[in-house]
């Protein structure tokens, strides 16, 4: 079981869950590590006093290492000072729960100091899965998903062997279950944030509300299980019980049902292979009532189909495709672009891209760099706003 660990993004959703999990456990908090938030990751560093904390902004990181003076923590910044928290020695799991690629560059230097990964971030597998599966397996480095559908097929397979016909991943279908494009033109960022079963950050709620959550997932999937795209299947399930299931190729299901609560997937990447009682909400069958199942909408939510395609291709484009979803996001909850445009953006980035099919570390993040800057350009080169683009074009 784990005693000591770091959280990369410990004043995110998914940070501040596991810091209540660390709490309820137990275990020492050595590193943390925040984008802005100093007001909350100063309460947590006095909490805990870890040895490392760290800011992605230089100035705010002397603003924290004033506020902390006389605590027995280095205060340090940029993605450096992220690394520096995931690489503490006596660490045994780096939390990994920043937003974007952000986290690719410390989870590799995690690993290659043969850490136990517990991995609540996409996109690093999305980006760069190829090098992050070959790394760990050369430092054996243990990866555990924490995100909810992940750790539900990491449960399911747990002691059995290699007999998968295919996996199935859920999804709620987001806040705009059940709509067509049309029903979408005018969809706003608080609407889009409405997620009906999960309490999440931003930029996860707007990724789950066009199903490109769906598609990140998708690709982390196939990287982490060693599986075909054939073999994935996404249903939608508007209750959010089973989180997710895997078929054997003798027709059995196994399924991990439980309420939804991220505190749960977190505490088994910290258990496992043991479990430990918590007093988190149980499930109750009698109150679920039923549970129904439905095929995802490929034309409404039109991300989910890039990001299939983004796999297929492989190479430099799911890279690709992630950074122009950010980057889309952010314009998005800028109020520069409309929800509809999203996926418009995204797919222009990925035609004007050239595929690198065997790229290195410093190719993917270029195509990282370069797909950021293309999809501003692109938005930029519209007039006077980007509205409406993704109607008229496709």
């Amino acid at each position: 079981m784990t005693k000591n660990i770091s959280i990369l993004g410990s004043t995110g959703s998914i940070g501040v869950q596991t810091i209540e999990v660390a709490r309820n456990l137990g275990l020492r908090v050595l590193g943390l590590t925040a984008n802005r938030n100093i007001d909350l990751l100063e309460k947590q560093a006095r909490e805990f006093k870890p040895r490392i904390v760290a800011v992605m902004d230089e100035d705010l990181a002397a603003e924290l290492s004033r506020r902390l003076k006389g605590l027995d923590t280095e205060v340090c910044s940029g993605l450096d000072g992220m690394s520096r928290a995931a690489t503490i020695d006596e660490v045994d799991t780096v939390v990994v729960s920043v937003v974007g690629t952000a986290g690719l560059i410390p989870t590799l230097r995690a690993i290659r100091k043969g850490k136990k990964i517990a991995l609540a971030n996409k996109e690093t597998l999305v980006a760069a899965g190829s090098i992050v599966m070959a790394e760990a397996q050369k430092y054996n480095a243990e990866i555990i998903p924490v995100d909810s559908e992940h750790s539900a097929i990491f449960q399911c397979l747990t002691g059995s062997g290699r007999e998968v016909s295919k996996i199935i991943l859920t999804a709620s279908g987001g806040p705009f279950r059940g709509r067509k494009k049309e029903d979408l033109e005018d969809v706003t960022f608080a609407e889009a944030l409405k997620h009906p079963n999960w309490k999440m950050g931003s930029k996860i709620s707007i990724d789950s509300s066009t199903l490109m959550n769906k598609g990140l997932e998708v690709i982390e999937a196939k990287w982490l299980f060693g599986l075909s795209l054939d073999q994935i299947q996404v249903v939608i399930h508007p209750q959010s019980i089973i989180h997710s299931a895997v078929e054997y190729i003798d027709g059995s299901i196994i399924a991990q049902l439980s309420s939804t609560d991220m505190r749960l997937p977190i505490q088994f990447a910290f258990t496992y292979p043991e479990r430990v009682n918590n007093n988190y909400p149980k499930l109750n069958f009698f109150e679920i009532g039923r549970l129904t199942f439905e095929r995802p909408d490929y034309d409404t939510f039109s991300c989910l189909r890039l990001a299939f395609d983004a796999a297929k291709i492989g190479g430099t484009m799911p890279a690709v495709m992630n950074a122009a979803n950010e980057v889309a996001v952010s314009l998005f909850m800028e109020e520069r672009i409309r929800f509809l445009d999203i996926p418009g953006l995204i797919e222009e980035v990925m035609e004007k891209h050239t595929v690198n099919t065997d790229p290195t570390l410093d190719d993917i993040l270029k195509a990282d760099s370069w797909a950021r800057e293309m999809a501003e350009e692109i938005v930029s080169s519209r007039s006077v706003k980007f509205l409406g683009y993704c109607l008229m074009s496709h």
